[in-house]
């Protein structure tokens, strides 16, 4: 359709030039123009259509020469921002006029522009705030070649990176924020004056001073923590005063007026808390020297309550005893005294958990022997409703916690006596050779009562009266059939005594049963040493430079199960036999 209409118009614009020549022979025919002016005037005419024609031809091939070379920077330039964007190279459409192929290229450079624009807008304002939070992390910058246009993926990946250093200083402000508050409060509850720029820039108002590093941070803590140590300390000194001021009013006896201090509420600062103590302390020691005499005395009361809490012994005692009965009464002998009784105090401290074992094993040491006492007394056979076996269940838990406390005693005191480099006395004693002698002493009692029971019974059976027999009867009399061969018990043995007064008129003689005694307590004892070494034998390990004890806790007790045992036997027999 276009191109039959620009036909159209050539074929209308050569026959409008004919009527134009037309017109113009007319023209000249009215004027009577000659034929070689009309030559002229037709070739002027033709010269002028020629020229017009030549400069809109000329005209057009320049045009179509730039649209060509338009279309060759374009190309160029595509090609660039493609390989600058990362992009496919563009490719263009087949059967296109040159017109149509300078337009999508300038299209497409123009769009390609205006991404790689935006994509370095968006890289400067992130690179922005990327060096912003760098600098204030002290952190590394995301890289990006210089001069280069960013990717869609490194433009994402730097905006990540930003997201996360904007977290990272939201929680560094809020730990920074935290720490400088605790420092500050501890400062004020001190009434702590900055020292240092550190402690100077930690409490200053402005919250960009520090940069919020990792070494900032760590900085922060340590002083925290030196702030901490220091306020503990202060306390630790604040209470030390406020005690010994406390001791002090009790020992001097202080009026009540003087023992408002005690009352009245800390002061706001722990500095000036110290301070009103401390003035306190002074106070009361001014008073204290116009009191000398009084005051050792009540020191060396406190030291008799003390000593006899850590169960010294007079060896141990004596040490202190020189000053103790000194009585002339000077700053220095209270001043010994004081050091004394501060000494024994941190002592006792120490020691408490091993002492108050102690007291726990001679609790029940007391309850033991409580147990002993009611198992040597021959009226409880005749206790009826059970106590008996309540009393044997009770004494065997007894017998256990003594066990479990010794074990106890044993593990505290090599600890102690490993950290303090000394060994650990209760009345002079080691405390296991204490709890020996205990048990020796406990042992030793036993075979006293034991040989005092042998004798009395020896002494009843050698004056009970031999039953008569008729004149003449030689035979001995039978062992009653009631007497029964226990296991591991020796046979009764007959012995034959002489009736002296029946002996001259009759020459009879009186057969009687003896019952044997029980072995003796060390050969069942050696036997039972020396065939088990496993169970508790108090304070061997410590007493290797000593004579061992002779029986363990568990051969003491089978021994005392033994005794039991025999001694049932032995009343049972007897009354038998009567």
């Amino acid at each position: 359709m276009s191109c039959r209409r620009s036909e159209a118009l050539a074929f209308s614009l050569v026959t409008e030039i004919n009527q134009a020549m037309a017109r113009l022979v007319d023209i000249w025919d009215s004027i009577g123009i000659m034929e070689d002016q009309r030559v002229e005037r037709m070739q002027t005419v033709k010269k002028h259509i020629d020229g017009l024609l030549h400069s809109m031809i000329k005209e057009e091939e320049a045009l179509r020469n730039c649209i060509k070379t338009g279309i060759i920077t374009s190309q160029k330039q595509l090609d660039t921002l493609c390989l600058e964007l990362g992009l496919e190279p563009y490719k263009l459409e087949e059967d296109l006029t040159v017109l149509q192929v300078e337009k999508n290229l300038r299209f497409r450079v123009e769009s390609l522009l205006k991404e790689k624009n935006e994509r370095l807008r968006e890289l400067s304002d992130l690179k922005k705030q990327d060096e912003e939070l760098c600098v204030t992390l002290c952190a590394t910058p995301y890289y990006i070649p210089s001069g280069s246009v960013p990717s869609r993926t490194q433009l994402q990946e730097l905006q990540e990176h930003v997201k996360k250093l904007g977290k990272e200083k939201e929680s560094r402000v809020k730990v920074f924020s935290g720490l400088r508050e605790d420092i500050r409060s501890l400062m004020d509850e001190m009434g702590h004056e900055p020292e240092s720029s550190l402690e100077r820039e930690s409490i200053c108002p402005d919250s960009d001073i520090f940069l919020l590093t990792h070494d900032n941070i760590k900085a922060l803590k340590l002083l925290l923590s030196q702030l901490e140590m220091k306020k503990e300390s202060l306390i630790s000194a604040r209470d030390k005063l406020k005690e010994r001021a406390t001791s002090l009013w009790n020992r001097l006896s202080c009026p009540e007026p003087e023992g408002e201090a005690f009352r009245e509420a800390a002061m706001s600062t722990l500095s000036d808390d110290i301070r009103r103590w401390r003035g306190y302390v002074e106070h009361l020691e001014e008073l204290q020297m116009a009191q000398l005499e009084e005051v050792v005395d009540k020191v060396r009361q406190e030291l008799v309550v003390l000593w006899d809490k850590c169960m010294l012994g007079p060896e141990q005692k004596e040490l202190f005893s020189v000053h103790f009965c000194d009585d002339h009464y000077t700053e220095e002998l209270l001043a010994l005294h004081d050091n004394e009784l501060l000494r024994m105090k941190a002592f006792y401290e120490a020691a408490q958990p091993i002492l108050e074992d102690l007291e726990k094993w001679k609790r029940n040491w007391a309850l033991f022997q409580e147990f002993e006492r009611k198992a040597a007394d021959p009226n409880r056979f005749s206790n009826r409703g059970g106590s008996l076996l309540k009393e044997s269940k009770d004494r065997a838990k007894v017998q256990k916690l003594l066990l479990k406390v010794e074990e106890e005693l044993r593990s505290r005191v090599e600890v102690w006596e490993k950290n303090q480099g000394t060994s650990f006395l209760v009345q002079g004693q080691r405390i296991m050779d204490f709890i020996s002698s205990k048990w020796e002493e406990h042992r030793l009692q036993k075979d006293k009562e034991k040989n005092e029971r042998m004798t009395k019974k020896t002494e009843t059976s050698q004056f009970k009266t031999p039953t008569k027999r008729a004149l003449g009867s030689t035979h001995t009399t039978p062992i009653p059939n009631k007497i029964k061969k226990m296991p591991n018990m020796p046979a009764p043995r007959t012995a034959t005594m002489s009736n002296t007064s029946s002996a001259s008129s009759s020459g009879s003689s009186t057969t009687f049963v003896c019952v044997p005694g029980r072995p003796q307590l060390s050969a069942k004892r050696n036997k039972t040493t020396e065939a088990s070494s496993g169970p508790h034998v108090p304070l061997q390990e410590f007493n290797s430079d000593k004579k061992p004890v002779p029986i363990s806790y568990s051969a003491f007790t089978s021994e005392l199960s033994r005794k039991a045992n025999t001694d049932a036997f032995l009343n049972s027999t007897v009354k038998d036999m009567l």
